[in-house]
C-alpha cells in the first residue's frame, strides 16, 4: 500500500471519529448506560491506538490491557482520541516510503512476541478502528438512533467534491 494511500486512510479515521463522537454527545440523558457501553468500545480502540503508536515510534507500552478498569468522560475520551488521530497523521506526514517495510518486534499486552511492519501495524490500526465503529453504529441503530456514515468513500467525496464530477 503506498504510503499516500494510508495518509488518506487515517484523515478518514479522524474524520470518522469526530462524527462518531459528535453524535454519541447528542444522546439523551436516558441513553447513558447505551453511552457508557459505546465509549467502553471508543477506549478500547483508543487503547489499542496508543499501544500500537508506542510501538510505531519505540515508547515504552502506555497500557497493560487493551482497555482501562476505569470508563473515560465522552469528552476527555473525544480529546484522547483527537490528539491520537493527530499523531498518526503527523507521524505519517514524516514517515518516508521505505519505512512502512521496517519489521518492529514488540510484545502484546498477553506478553506473546509479535513482528509486524510498520504498515502491517498501521493497516491493523485502521481495520481495527473501522470494525469497532462498526460496533458502536450497531449501538446506536439498536436504540434507534441512526449512526454517522462512517464511509471512506464519503469521506473522499466531502474532502474533494471534484471527484464527483463525471
Amino acid at each position: 500500500m503506498s504510503l499516500s494511500t494510508l495518509q488518506s486512510l487515517f484523515a478518514y479515521k479522524a474524520w470518522a471519529n469526530e462524527e462518531l463522537f459528535a453524535r454519541l454527545a447528542q444522546l439523551p440523558p436516558e441513553r447513558a448506560e447505551q453511552l457508557h457501553a459505546c465509549v467502553r468500545t471508543l477506549n478500547h480502540i483508543y487503547v489499542v491506538d496508543r499501544i500500537f503508536r508506542a510501538h510505531l515510534s519505540g515508547e515504552p507500552r502506555p497500557f497493560d490491557a487493551t482497555n482501562t478498569k476505569e470508563t473515560p468522560s465522552l469528552g476527555q475520551l473525544s480529546a484522547d482520541v483527537q490528539a491520537t488521530d493527530a499523531w498518526y497523521v503527523g507521524y505519517l506526514a514524516r514517515l518516508g516510503e521505505p519505512a512502512l517495510a521496517e519489521v518492529l518486534a514488540f510484545q502484546f499486552t498477553d506478553g506473546d512476541a509479535g513482528r509486524m511492519s510498520r504498515e502491517e501495524i498501521l493497516l491493523h490500526v485502521i481495520t481495527h478502528g473501522g470494525y469497532h465503529r462498526g460496533n458502536v453504529g450497531q449501538m446506536l441503530k439498536a436504540i434507534d438512533v441512526a449512526p454517522p456514515r462512517d464511509l471512506y468513500t464519503r469521506f473522499l467525496h466531502l474532502r474533494e467534491p471534484q471527484r464527483r464530477r463525471a
